[in-house]
Parts: C-alpha cells; sequence; structure tokens
C-alpha cells in the first residue's frame, strides 16, 4: 500500500494561524517558498492550500510555489461556484503543464462568503448537486475533447481544454480530493472523487466512514478507479511522550485564556465540523493519543483534534489509520517550518513503506 504524506501551508492574510509566531512577511512569497522548499528537502510530498473568500487565491499561490520549486506539489482547495468548471480546467491544466505534472486539487463544498463573489447559497442538496456536476465536467474535460454536457448547474458545448493534460502513468489527470462527512456528500465522494479526505476523527468513526463509502460505490454504480481515503489532522509531536502532552496542554489552557469565540459562522453547521466538536463529550482522549481539548476553545477544522506524543507514538497511531486503508496524509502544526522539519525528520522516516 503506497502512502503518500503532505503538509500543510497557511494561505492567510492575517499573521498566526494556529498560532503560527512568523508576522512579518508571513504570507510573502519567500516565506511561503521557504517551507515549500523545506517539504522538498525533509521528504514531504506537497502541501495543501486552504481557500476561502477573504484569502489569497489559491492557484495563484500555489503557480508561485510550483515556480520556484522541483518537487513540491501543491494540493489546491477551490470552490465550485468561485469557480466556473471550463475555466478552472483550463487553468489547473495549464499549471499542470507548466509544472511538470505536480497539480493536485482539493473540491471545497462547504459555506462561504458567497455573495461576495456573485454567487447564490442553495440548500444542502443542490450545493452536494452542483458539486457532483462540477466534478463530472472537470474530470471530462481533462480526460476527453469535443466535450458537450447539459447538467442543471453547468453546461459547455464542444469544449476542449487546451494544453491537455499528459498521462503520467496511471496519473490521467491531476488527483480530486473531496472532503464532507453529510449524506449528500458521502454520495458525491463514492460515485465522483478519488479521495476521501477525513478529519481526525478516532479509529472507529473512520473505519465506519471506509466501510459505508464502499458500500455507497458500489450501490451507485461508481465508475472511476475504486476510492482512495485520506486523513488530514493536527501532528502535535516532540522529543519524548511526557514533553509532547505538557506541551499540549500548555497550548490548549493558552487558547483557553485567548479564547473569544470563534469567528467562521459555520463552524456548528458543517457535519463533519459537528462530528469533531461532539467528541469532547466522549472523553478527552480517545483511542491512544486523539485528545478532543483544543475544539472547545477554538480549534476548528484539523485544529479541532490533535494526535499528540512523541514521534514513535504518532506513527503508531497513523499506522493504524493505515491499516483501515488511509492511503493519503495532510498533517501539520506550529511553528510551520520547524515542524515540517522536526516531523520530516522524526515521523515520516518511523512511516516508510
Amino acid at each position: 500500500m503506497s502512502l503518500e504524506f503532505l503538509w500543510y501551508i497557511p494561505n492567510q492574510v492575517t499573521p498566526g494561524h494556529r498560532g503560527e509566531p512568523v508576522v512579518a512577511d508571513h504570507n510573502s512569497l519567500d516565506t511561503l517558498t521557504t517551507q515549500a522548499k523545506a517539504l522538498e528537502a525533509h521528504g514531504w510530498k506537497g502541501a495543501l492550500l486552504g481557500t476561502g473568500w477573504g484569502r489569497p487565491d489559491t492557484l495563484t499561490v500555489a503557480a508561485a510555489l510550483a515556480a520556484r520549486t522541483e518537487s513540491f506539489e501543491p494540493l489546491i482547495a477551490i470552490r465550485p461556484g468561485y469557480w466556473r468548471p471550463a475555466n478552472f480546467a483550463s487553468a489547473a491544466a495549464t499549471l499542470d503543464h507548466l509544472s511538470g505534472g505536480r497539480v493536485r486539487v482539493n473540491i471545497v463544498s462547504g459555506k462561504d462568503d458567497l455573495a461576495a463573489y456573485g454567487d447564490s447559497e442553495g440548500d444542502q442538496a443542490d450545493r452536494y448537486a452542483r458539486t457532483r456536476e462540477f466534478l463530472q465536467l472537470v474530470r471530462k474535460l481533462w480526460t476527453e475533447e469535443n466535450v458537450t454536457y447539459r447538467g442543471e448547474h453547468f453546461q459547455v458545448t464542444d469544449s476542449t481544454v487546451v494544453p491537455r493534460i499528459e498521462p503520467r502513468g496511471e496519473r490521467r489527470h491531476p488527483t480530486l480530493y473531496f472532503g464532507g462527512a453529510s449524506e449528500a456528500a458521502e454520495r458525491v465522494a463514492a460515485t465522483e472523487a478519488d479521495v476521501q479526505l477525513f478529519w481526525g476523527e478516532p479509529l472507529d468513526g473512520v473505519r465506519q466512514r471506509i466501510e459505508r463509502l464502499r458500500a455507497l460505490s458500489a450501490e451507485l454504480g461508481r465508475e472511476h478507479a475504486p476510492l482512495e481515503f485520506g486523513l488530514r489532522v493536527t501532528t502535535f509531536v516532540r522529543d519524548t511522550t511526557e514533553q509532547a502532552w505538557a506541551d499540549a496542554e500548555a497550548k490548549v489552557a493558552q487558547m483557553a485564556a485567548n479564547s473569544q469565540g470563534n469567528a467562521n459562522p459555520h463552524r456548528r453547521t458543517a457535519v463533519g465540523q459537528q462530528r469533531l466538536l461532539d467528541l469532547a463529550a466522549r472523553g478527552e482522549v480517545l483511542d491512544d493519543n486523539l485528545y478532543t481539548a483544543p475544539g472547545r476553545y477554538g480549534g476548528g477544522g484539523a485544529g479541532t483534534t490533535w494526535l499528540v506524543g512523541s514521534a514513535e507514538d504518532v506513527a503508531k497511531s497513523l499506522r493504524k489509520y493505515r491499516d483501515l486503508g488511509i492511503t493519503h496524509f495532510v498533517l501539520s502544526d506550529t511553528p510551520y517550518l520547524r515542524e515540517i522539519e522536526r516531523q520530516g525528520s522524526q515521523l515520516l522516516p518511523l512511516l516508510g513503506e
């Protein structure tokens, strides 16, 4: 089972993301390039670039970083609605061509400030129906020529994207990652995505979701290669178990002292995020070392739960996710540059094939 390890590059206008101490030029091209080059030097495949209105455009950041690196693969988060599928397929194909096949794509369907960029909000079913069409059409445009598509949300006539995506071994086009825990989201993932990303849930929850998605893929008649699975989680690594827990608890105490609520109005409406927040009721530490306390004090998304411990502790936990079928790992912690180097040197060698 081939495993892939990616990191996270904070694509933010405001400094201090998840405790990141770098303030001066925190999102300059030089700073972000330093992180991308450190990823190359320490065994990482690439990094996720987050998206949302009010953040730098992910495709532009990805293009700049690809131009300054040699093997770094950006996992570019994008939103249907912000992009129309033909425009995005063309832009991504161009970057894939210029970077030598290094583009990956993460489709995000969660709520955003849609009106700010001229989009409109449908209900959940409508939102994921649009995402399904987006995935279908982008894949067609990357793999077929003279595409005519008539959907409820998107239509194209006799459309051919150039430059064409160059097949590279089994890779016919950029890998399409997708997240979402609602029933509507899972039906889209089961049929249209290449990789389903999970947040840092306990092993039993991930096991159940993998089983359900595999069953859905068969039930709904998936036409693509089998769905793969990924884990997006904070990995809080220190030299010893004791030091890791002491530092993690101190950081959560500081979060609690500084907590002023969470500014994201959609924090409790997203099904996947609510699943993470609900974990705290089951205990402060789940499985061996999944720490749920950060979610009580503003930790969101991948920062809601942390895998805490020595490199050996965290590697042991990640192997258990691997044994369930997880093959794509998107890890992170702050300070970003220090942890790229620490976890690349201490954690990744323990997870080698």
